[in-house]
């Protein structure tokens, strides 16, 4: 067990997280003011200042280096163009202040060039909106976010009180001449919805929020067993440009690991439906690092993915969250995994770069698997703005639904304020009003 001693509790939060990354949590223990410990960092300097301490201390006991050096934030897209709109260096800044690998700096740079290209409105009142349908057909073995298997009953109950939410935002939004930059609907799996709550729920967000002003419009599909040629015309029909289908692999037995209930061949049937339903951009998910897979089984489900023909291809790492059921029954997969991460990451920048994408967005979580990143890739033009816009942080989310998380910018400040909907879905349902007023009172 290490010992580390801090200034005040804000360095404990800030050192801890770094000390995950290096570290199992029964390894180490974060004192406040204990004078006999193994690394004693004292008052004086800035949280970045203790955790370049710590970094040096971790790394010779462990004799590790992390690609992503000090930096624990999940945007490190974000910093990366602050410090370039500031008109400091990036690429110095991020390699000699946070010690960032040099593959990682160019991952940021290519992500910023992307991203510079993506026409964004410039109306301060254009925003993105955010609905969530908590149900899904099944949990995964990794997830946390709110879902629930879902049933007629359960999701009737749900989208009457959605509809008073989507209601009272369209008359908020009214009263301050605000517009729907972009649209987008997650969950969840709004797929699992039967085709008549489907057609009711998009048919109302396409009357309450699409105009001329909207840009994007986006529905998450995710499991290929919600998707059918139905569905996809009444998604289509309602103007949703974007779709997401996502196999996380293309190997059976990982996908019976991991709790999804479908088949290789179903992904490739959703596939061929959104081509016959000529949904022009279509996004596809995998997971690095899922148990038992090793870097072949990885490129082989991402070499079947792209003669799929996905527009966008997210590549994801695995994060096992601490209200996972995976792990409840293999803690150490994602520590174990974080080796063949690497590997996978890398061949997936190698094969999506050859096949002609680019990436555009990227993110981190806690818990990933070797401390590494999600990225999004695609095909030049069709860039996700919602995706950009919500890493960037650089405009209002007005979100609906169980779970779903509002955030209010500020442009003069720099800075949002959140604005939280409760998470569970029955609760959300009793307490709707609440769940208007705090929006009244935040957005």
């Amino acid at each position: 067990m290490y010992s580390i001693s801090v200034p005040d509790d804000k360095h404990k939060y800030h050192v801890a997280e770094l000390a995950k990354m290096f570290l199992p949590e029964d390894h180490f223990c974060i004192y406040v003011g204990q004078p006999d410990a193994e690394l004693v960092i004292g008052a004086g300097g800035d949280y970045n200042d203790s955790k370049r301490r710590a970094y040096a201390f971790f790394k010779k006991i462990t004799g590790k280096d992390l690609d992503w050096g000090i930096l624990t934030g999940v945007r490190p897209g974000k910093l990366y163009n602050e410090l370039k709109a500031k008109g400091d260096d990036p690429e110095k800044v991020l390699k000699e202040r946070y010690y960032v690998s040099d593959e990682k700096i160019r991952l940021l740079r290519r992500v910023s060039e992307s991203q510079a290209r993506v026409r964004r409105s410039p109306d301060p009142k254009a925003i993105g909106l955010y609905l969530g349908i908590p149900f899904c057909p099944t949990r995964c073995q990794y997830c946390s976010f709110t879902s629930n298997q879902i049933s007629k009953e359960a999701a009737t109950a749900y989208l009457k009180a959605l509809f008073t939410e989507m209601d009272a935002v369209r008359g908020l939004m009214t009263r301050k001449g605000q517009t729907a930059e972009s649209i987008y609907i997650g969950g969840g799996t709004p797929t699992s919805l039967d085709p008549e709550d489907l057609k009711a729920f998009l048919d109302k967000v396409r009357d309450l929020f699409v105009d001329e002003n909207t840009v994007e419009f986006t529905v998450e599909g995710g499991r290929p067993e919600t998707i059918t040629a139905e569905k996809l015309q009444i998604i289509k029909d309602a103007g949703a440009g974007r779709i997401s289908i996502n196999p996380q692999s293309m190997k059976q037995r990982t996908l019976d690991l991991i709790g999804r209930r479908h088949t290789p061949e179903q992904i490739r049937e959703a596939f061929a439906l959104a081509k016959d339903a000529q949904i022009p951009v279509v996004n596809a998910d995998l997971i690095t690092g899922l148990p038992e897979e090793e870097p072949e089984d990885f490129r082989s489900s991402l070499a079947e993915v792209i003669g799929l023909g996905p527009a966008n291809i997210t590549v994801h790492t695995l994060a096992v969250k601490k209200a996972s059921r995976m792990i409840e029954e293999d803690p150490g997969v994602a520590r174990r995994q974080a080796d063949n991460v690497r590997q996978m990451l890398a061949d997936a920048d190698r094969m999506l770069t050859e096949a002609g994408y680019e990436p555009y967005y990227m993110y981190r979580q806690k818990h990933m698997a070797g401390n590494f990143e999600n990225v999004g890739w695609c095909l030049p033009g069709t860039e996700s703005l919602y995706n950009i816009r919500i890493m960037e942080e650089d405009q209002t989310i007005a979100a609906m639904g169980a779970g779903a998380i509002s955030k209010v910018y500020f442009p003069e400040e720099n800075r949002l304020e959140r604005v939280p909907n409760v998470s569970n879905y029955q609760i959300y349902i009793e307490r709707i009003d609440e769940m208007i007023a705090r929006k009244e009172a935040g957005l």
